[in-house]
């Protein structure tokens, strides 16, 4: 299963008035393990940056000023993500914003299945803090380079604590792998049907089965009270 983990970063909270995403990230994920596949494109929002924006992820105007534009990386984001489902954590912010990015290109809203580990970690820690943040500390993963929001970061980040809130990595489990190292994989092996045993045996094992018995030179003392 392909799952594509993913981020952006933009110049405030509002689509819908005029804010615009500045970068993008996202992390390939096959049958839950990270691959090393990833996208990350920093982009010109063609306006000013904020003072809050630029305090959360300290990308700049003049930074951004020679940077493509959405419309010049769309075809190649759309390419990496193709129909994969989307872990995003808060999802409806980043999916607001990239719907409103396309409907600027008179493009289709994106259809991919999502994933929102805000969600996810509310309803498996219930009143507990659900940032990312407070989930690394949680599951003890290493964010010391987090200083500043950055989309690819937080993406890699994030592949980490989903893995986490799916049950954590198990490295000893091997299902049928090879000793290579490659990827392990169940082994499936064809076993002829046998219908359920009846729970109660049959008159002629009960039968059998007390004569059995009877042969023992002493009586067997479950089975003082049936045996003569």
């Amino acid at each position: 299963m392909r799952e594509i983990v993913l981020d952006t970063e933009t110049t405030g909270i509002d689509a819908l008035n005029g804010d615009r995403i500045v970068e993008i990230g996202c992390v390939e994920m096959i049958n839950h393990v990270s691959t090393s596949s990833t996208f990350h494109v920093y982009i010109n929002p063609e306006r000013d940056m904020p003072q809050e924006a630029f305090a959360v992820h300290g990308l700049s105007a003049e930074f951004l000023s020679d940077k493509p534009v959405f419309a010049s990386v769309v075809s190649d984001f759309l390419e990496f993500i193709a129909d994969s489902q989307l872990v995003i954590h808060n999802a409806q912010f980043d999916i607001g914003f990239l719907n409103t990015e396309l409907a600027r290109l008179g493009m289709k809203p994106l259809r991919n299945p999502v994933v929102d580990t805000v969600m996810v970690a509310r309803k498996r820690f219930p009143g507990a803090a659900a940032s990312l943040d407070a989930l690394c500390r949680r599951f003890e993963i290493d964010n010391s380079n987090r200083t500043l929001h950055g989309a690819l970061l937080d993406a890699q980040l994030l592949a980490e604590v989903y893995l986490e809130l799916l049950g954590g990595r198990q490295p000893d489990l091997v299902l049928g792998g090879s000793q290579s190292g490659g990827p392990a994989q169940a082994v499936k092996r064809d076993r002829p049907f046998r219908a359920a045993r009846p729970h109660a045996p049959p008159p002629d094992e009960l039968a059998a089965h007390e004569a059995f018995l009877k042969g023992f030179k002493k009586t067997p003392l479950w089975f003082a009270d049936k045996v003569e």
